[in-house]
This record gives structure tokens, C-alpha cells and sequence, in this order.
């Protein structure tokens, strides 16, 4: 049996890449799509939620700096992926790419890694779909029921009433429907999107446009919170107070980073959908860059905005901030225009939308790979027959996330989402630099500049900022973490070692092909 660092050997990776017939998925996306595929996934709650609360909690006005520093680390991590997306176009993304650089064991932490990011994060958001589809449908004057939009496990005192929740049927309804229409075909899912992404962005847009001329400049003084600050509520009681080194200040850009960090999660979900690119060597890190460098240009004006609009001081309440952020701020300080608000929850609810259907895309191509290298059970490799999508692993991930978003309250989840994709990303980074070290003739369609194996800038500067951003997260949320990769632990020496097609000497070799022939892998890798 080989050792769990053993890596796949790339001439395998690349024959799989370029194998074309039944059993292979079908390249129906263009570079736009692609673009739109990020947008789709970055722009959501992380924009509309997060943006408020990195504002409260820690940076105050220098959100905006705090998004910077969130998107020069995912610059970093994004041209790294772009690197290895368009030299290995293939689904798997991180995972994949960590396989032929690092070896088994560490891709299958990276697998495990990105179910936080993309299978929980999807079953997070659609609870939070949830929320916000009562508070459009409060607009008007119904709503559904608290039992049918609740789990099991919450309660409430509506109108002197006890309330009880049953099932949060909205939640599991969403991600049944884009499930399906995942099963349908990716190039239908990402028309789709596209359609989703343009009106969300509008509003984005319509926002920050209409936003600029009630922005008040003395809500920009201080910039950076200070040591001392204290937050009170209408009733004078304290709610906020600012110890701790990542909590004000300079340090507070960088505690403030971890949590708008969340509004990045994306980008990185195009790479898994290289294999059905129609020319990834190209379109890969268009989709890749071009996504994170809009959304990165939107979400700086947006903050700027929002607490120029509304004082970071009110997000601090907990009766004002949070999920209504937004529509408080408009509410209150833009008179006039509280049609935005309704314009604003609406365009919510797309973004949740598109971020779900892409997060339900990206774990059902994570584990099509894992499942294709028997890390993963079987089922999870097959292909619909007339669809060709990974139909099994869509409709095995809809039960899973589905009972989750039924059953169980969405704020379990924390910001696990975020640890399981800087992990990625600081793997991936290294993993540029090893492949550059260990294939340095390898053709690479896109480059990372600064990356050569001597002066590694780009690699070890994305791998230093994620780093960094894990160190900003919560103690509670790396506690959990570490249960959780624990438990990936266990799983994959009771299973996933024993299955491996590679601990076993087995290298499927892809029977059609274009373009490139197969290479005979190097026997001293496996």
C-alpha cells in the first residue's frame, strides 16, 4: 500500500482533463459564464450581512480597509487558482490540484475541508433565504407560518403566543428546486444564474448610487474605533465594548477582514466547474479574476456607503444591526426611498440564490473527483445518462443539505464556511510553488506573477494573508473546526485509505481523449 502522501501522478490528471464521451462531463460554459458563475456565488449575505457587522464588531469606518486587505489575500489565493485551473482543467478545484502537489492525505483535508465551505454553507444560506422570504412577504401583509419556516429546535413568543417550529419547509423547498435543476444540465443552471446575477448586481448598484448623496462625512470620524469605545442602546445600557487586539484599531482591520472575508467565498466555486469549460485555458482565469476584481470594486463602495449613510455605532445594536442592516440604514437615513429597502431584500434573496445554487454545484464536483479516486463512495461519480451531470452526488446532496436546512438552525454553522475555504486557499498557494519546484517545464497556459520556484511572492503572500485571516477568526469557530477535521481524520483512514484507487496501485486511465495522448504515469509516485 502506498504512503497517504503519495500523489496522483499529473500525466493522469491532464488525461482526464482532455477525455472526451460518456462518463465525462460536458464543456458548455464560456468565459462569461464563468464571470458570472463568481459574481453569482460572491455577491449574497456576505455583502448585504456582513458588511454591517465587521463594521460593529471591529473596524468601524475602515470596513472599506478591511475589505481591501480580504481582497488582497484572495487576489493571491485567486491567481493561484487561475494557475492551476487553466494547466488542470478539472473538476475538484483545491482539492484536485493538492492530490498531484501535496499527496493524498492533504487533498483529502482539503475535500473535507470545503464540505464547511460549500455543502454546510449551502444549507446556512437557505435558511437565511428562508428568513428573508417571510420579511418580503411581511411587506405584503402575509407571511408563512412560524412552524413551517422554523426547525424543531427554535421557538418564540409571537403576539403573547408560544410558537413552535416543525420544519422549515421554504429552506428545503429552495434547495430541492436548484438540486433539480442542477441535475438538469449546467448550462441551463448557469443562464439561470446570469439572469440572477445582473438584477442583483442593479441593485447593488442602485444602492450605492442613490446612497452617495446622504452620505454624511462626519460618520467617517473616527475611522479606526477606538481603544476606549463603549456602545450603548436607546435605554443607555452597554451592548459593545472593544477589548481585545483584533477588536479596534488597526488590529480591528484585521479582525474585520475575517468576518467580510465571508463575502469573498466564491470565487474559488468557478475553478470546480474547469472541466466543463469550453476553452479553460483561457476562460479559467477570466472567470476566476475577473469575478473577484468586480465584486472587490462593489463591495468597497458599498461599505463606504453604508457607513457613511448610518453611523457604525447603530450596528452595534443588536435591535438595528445584523440581518436588517441594511434596510435600517435606508429606513432611517435615506427619506424617500424605502422602496429600496423592499428593492434591497429582494436583491437578498437573489444573491442567496445564486450563491446556494453554485455552492450545491461546486461540492457535487468536490466529491465527483473524490468519488472518481474512491475517496468517496461510487455513487457520487456517476453520470446522468442523458444529462451527463453527477446526478447521484446532486440528488444525495439534496437530501443531506436539505434535512439540514429542515431541520436544524442555521447559526450552528458560524463562520466555519470561512475557515474551510482559507484553508484551501493557503494550500492551494503552496501548492503553486511545490508544482513549480517539481514540474517546472509543465506548460502553464496563465502564470502567477512572482511565483518561480526561487522567488515564490505570490504563493507565499496568499498563503501568509489566509494564514493570517484564520488567526483573526473567533476562538469558538476554530474549536469547532478542529473538531470537524478531526472527525475527517477518523474518516479517512476507516474508509478513504482503504478504498483509494491509488493506495491500491489502481490509475484509471481515461479511454477517449482529444487533443493530448495519454502519458504513462511515473510508477515511483504511486
Amino acid at each position: 500500500m502506498a504512503s497517504i502522501f503519495a500523489k496522483k501522478p499529473l500525466a493522469v490528471l491532464l488525461g482526464e482533463a482532455n477525455s472526451t464521451g460518456h462518463g465525462t462531463l460536458k464543456r458548455t460554459l464560456g468565459a462569461g459564464n464563468l464571470v458570472a458563475l463568481g459574481v453569482g456565488a460572491i455577491i449574497g449575505a456576505g455583502l448585504f450581512v456582513r458588511t454591517a457587522a465587521a463594521a460593529a464588531q471591529a473596524s468601524g469606518p475602515g470596513v472599506t480597509l478591511a475589505f481591501i486587505l480580504a481582497a488582497f489575500g484572495c487576489v493571491f489565493a485567486g491567481l493561484c487558482y487561475a494557475e492551476f485551473a487553466a494547466m488542470i482543467p478539472i473538476a475538484g478545484s483545491a482539492y484536485t490540484y493538492a492530490y498531484t502537489t501535496m499527496g493524498e492525505f492533504v487533498a483529502w483535508v482539503i475535500g473535507w475541508a470545503l464540505i464547511m465551505e460549500y455543502a454546510l454553507g449551502a444549507a446556512t444560506v437557505s435558511i437565511a433565504w428562508s428568513e428573508y422570504l417571510n420579511k418580503l412577504l411581511e411587506t405584503f401583509g402575509t407571511s408563512i407560518p412560524y412552524s413551517l419556516s422554523h426547525s424543531p429546535f427554535e421557538r418564540a413568543v409571537i403576539n403573547g403566543v408560544a410558537e413552535h417550529g416543525v420544519i422549515n419547509l421554504p429552506a428545503l423547498l429552495i434547495i430541492v428546486a436548484l438540486s433539480l435543476l442542477l441535475v438538469k444540465g449546467t448550462q441551463e443552471s448557469a443562464m439561470f444564474n446570469a439572469v440572477i446575477v445582473v438584477l442583483k448586481v442593479l441593485i447593488v448598484v442602485v444602492f450605492i448610487a442613490v446612497g452617495w448623496q446622504f452620505v454624511n462625512p462626519a460618520n467617517h470620524t473616527p475611522y479606526l474605533i477606538p481603544a476606549d469605545a463603549v456602545v450603548k442602546n436607546a435605554a443607555g445600557e452597554v451592548v459593545r465594548t472593544y477589548e481585545g487586539w483584533n477588536k479596534h484599531g488597526w488590529g480591528g482591520i484585521l479582525g474585520g477582514a475575517g468576518i467580510v472575508f465571508f463575502a469573498f467565498i466564491g470565487f474559488d466555486a468557478v475553478s470546480t466547474a474547469a472541466q466543463e469549460a469550453k476553452n479553460p485555458k483561457r476562460d479559467m482565469p477570466i472567470g476566476i479574476l475577473g469575478s473577484l476584481a468586480l465584486c472587490t470594486v462593489l463591495y468597497i463602495l458599498f461599505g463606504h456607503v453604508l457607513t457613511g449613510v448610518a453611523n457604525w455605532r447603530e450596528f452595534a445594536d443588536p435591535a438595528v444591526g445584523g440581518e436588517a442592516s441594511v434596510t435600517y440604514a435606508i429606513v432611517t437615513h435615506m427619506k424617500g426611498y424605502e422602496w429600496l429597502g423592499t428593492a434591497v431584500t429582494i436583491g437578498i434573496l437573489l444573491g442567496f440564490t445564486s450563491v446556494m445554487l453554485v455552492m450545491l454545484m461546486g461540492q457535487s464536483r468536490v466529491f465527483f473527483s473524490m468519488a472518481k479516486d474512491g475517496l468517496m463512495p461510487k455513487a457520487f461519480s456517476a453520470l446522468h445518462p442523458r444529462f451527463n451531470t453527477p446526478y447521484k452526488s446532486n440528488l444525495m446532496l439534496m437530501v443531506f443539505v436539505g434535512l439540514f436546512a429542515a431541520f436544524v438552525p442555521g447559526n450552528l454553522a458560524g463562520d466555519l464556511t470561512s475557515f474551510g475555504t482559507l484553508l484551501a486557499f493557503v494550500l492551494v498557494s503552496l501548492g503553486v510553488w511545490i508544482m513549480r519546484k517539481s514540474d517546472p517545464d509543465q506548460p502553464r497556459p496563465f502564470r502567477a506573477p512572482l511565483s518561480s520556484a526561487s522567488f515564490p511572492l505570490v504563493p507565499f503572500m496568499g498563503a501568509i494573508v489566509c494564514s493570517a485571516l484564520i488567526v483573526g477568526l473567533d476562538s469558538a469557530t476554530l474549536e469547532v473546526a478542529a473538531g470537524w477535521m478531526l472527525l475527517g481524520f477518523i474518516v479517512y483512514f476507516l474508509y478513504g485509505k482503504r478504498n483509494s484507487l491509488l493506495q491500491k496501485g489502481i490509475v484509471v486511465v481515461p479511454t477517449e481523449m482529444d487533443e493530448q495522448a495519454f502519458i504513462e504515469p511515473d510508477k515511483d509516485n504511486l
